[in-house]
């Protein structure tokens, strides 16, 4: 005895591959974008520009700019709090650069640890 397959269910492996070359697509695009986001600077500036923090894509401090009026050795937690505020601010940058980037790529899909 034959199974008989619907109507509206035949034929239908033409939509599927197409979704799967979508998807291919849709991964090398973040593969690629992945990689130049990864070398890609971004500064952050905190303290009228007392601090300036610099860090990869790929989240790599590469520098850190401190004007020497900011140095006061009497008060020394008030130039930790500018380190730990630029690099939370150069970071923020690098994660909203990021789901910009990612969104482009996915549409705006929600697609949670891809990135």
């Amino acid at each position: 005895m034959k199974a008989r397959i619907p109507q509206n269910m035949q034929g239908g492996g033409g939509n599927m591959n197409q979704m799967i070359r979508q998807a291919q697509k849709m991964q090398e695009e973040m593969a690629a974008f992945q990689e130049e986001f990864a070398a890609k600077e971004f500064t952050a500036s905190v303290g009228g520009g007392a601090v300036e923090i610099k860090m990869t894509g790929d989240r790599v401090v590469t520098g850190v700019s401190i004007k020497p009026e900011v140095i006061d050795p009497e008060d020394p937690e008030m130039l930790e709090d500018l380190i730990a505020s630029g690099v939370n601010e150069a970071l923020k940058n690098i994660e909203e650069a990021s789901n910009e980037g990612m969104g482009k790529i996915t549409g705006g899909m929600n697609m949670p640890g891809l990135f």
